[in-house]
């Protein structure tokens, strides 16, 4: 299964060194190192045919094996890591994020699979749970469409920085600006949060992500594409309006996309007295708990310290028994759970 999910991931690579001006961002191409990514490129190939070599050599998982053989001998066949790219390409509005897709799903996976596997919440559970063809579909839309949110959060940032009093923040340390940013950012996501499960037209889109029954590093991608879009127009426009500096910002969401993922996770370790300061897998597993105790609790993604503050903490020694939704059932597949909120028979 590695070798395919290598494999898989090489062809998405090699084509976007083949067509860079309408597959990848221009954000991303901005700040990665095109050699270091070359040479990454051409360890996972080799890896992933390795490893597929090997599952047939076992004779297990001969299926994938082959597979995996295969989209690498695809991917060298489209050029491998020696595709040539030029040193300049024109800005365009519209393209999709392939880039953005394949480097968050390669490093994200690589990181948080090791964790989850060091000490697991649900041992049993595994990386390859039966519903991660969906919340993978929810990663690949929900980074895929990354165009068309950069320029939706962007026009809301442009607006923000206009109305900006140009207050000093972004002249202070970048530390200070970036614990700042947390907290200002944590509170706006708190108060939408708080919306979102109170407000019934609201809740129908939020729903989809609380539907998710096992919880792990994918899980926290199943989210309703129009939420997302709601989610980081409102987090970024206060941060604009305080006039933080550009740096602390990025450091801000390279923190946010990790810690989210981080407090999905199927990671079973309780961190002590650092549950209190920083959100974490049992503080935010009690939010997706399908029980009555655990219902409208721990609102905050990244400061528990907000839901101690307004009365909505709730993080007792055990576990949830089980995650999902209390009274509702959504439809299954992405598409219908999109169309979800508009239904006029849903329950």
């Amino acid at each position: 299964m590695i070798s395919a999910w290598l494999g898989a991931l090489g062809v998405l690579a090699v084509l976007c060194f083949r067509f860079p001006q309408w597959l990848t961002t221009p954000e991303v191409r901005a700040v990665v190192d095109i050699p270091l990514l070359r040479s990454v490129l051409l360890v996972g190939l080799l890896a992933g045919a390795a490893l597929g070599g090997l599952a047939l050599l076992a004779n297990r998982g001969r299926r994938p094996g082959l597979l995996g053989l295969a989209l690498v001998f695809l991917a060298f066949a489209l050029g491998g890591a020696d595709v040539p790219v030029p040193d300049s390409l024109p800005r365009r509005n519209l393209y999709l994020g392939l880039d953005y897709f394949v480097l968050s799903l390669f490093f994200t996976a690589l990181a948080f699979i090791g964790i989850e596997r060091l000490k697991p919440r649900l041992p049993a559970q595994g990386p390859l749970r039966p519903d991660a063809g969906l919340d993978l579909a929810y990663f690949a839309l929900n980074h895929l469409g990354i165009a068309f949110i950069l320029l939706t959060v962007n026009a809301v940032a442009d607006g923000a920085a206009r109305l900006s009093p140009g207050l000093p923040f972004g002249g202070w340390p970048v530390a200070v600006q970036f614990a700042l940013i947390v907290l200002v950012a944590d509170l706006t996501q708190y108060v939408q949060h708080r919306a979102f499960h109170g407000i019934p037209f609201l809740w129908r889109f939020h729903a989809i992500h609380h539907s998710i029954e096992r919880m792990d590093w994918l899980a926290g991608s199943r989210l309703h594409f129009l939420e997302v879009l709601f989610q980081r127009a409102l987090v970024i426009a206060p941060v604009h309006l305080l006039g933080f500096g550009r740096e602390a910002i990025d450091l801000y969401v390279v923190f946010a996309g990790t810690i989210t993922v981080f407090i999905h996770a199927n990671l079973g370790l309780g961190f002590g007295w650092l549950r209190y300061v920083i959100a974490t897998p049992a503080f935010h597993h009690w939010h997706h708990a399908a029980e009555e105790e655990a219902r409208d609790r721990n609102f905050a993604v990244h400061l528990p310290l907000l839901d101690l503050l307004f009365g909505t903490f709730h993080l007792p020694r055990r576990w949830p028994e089980r995650y999902g939704l209390l009274d509702e059932k959504l439809p299954d597949g992405l598409l219908a759970q999109h169309l979800y909120p508009f239904r006029r028979d849903r329950r």
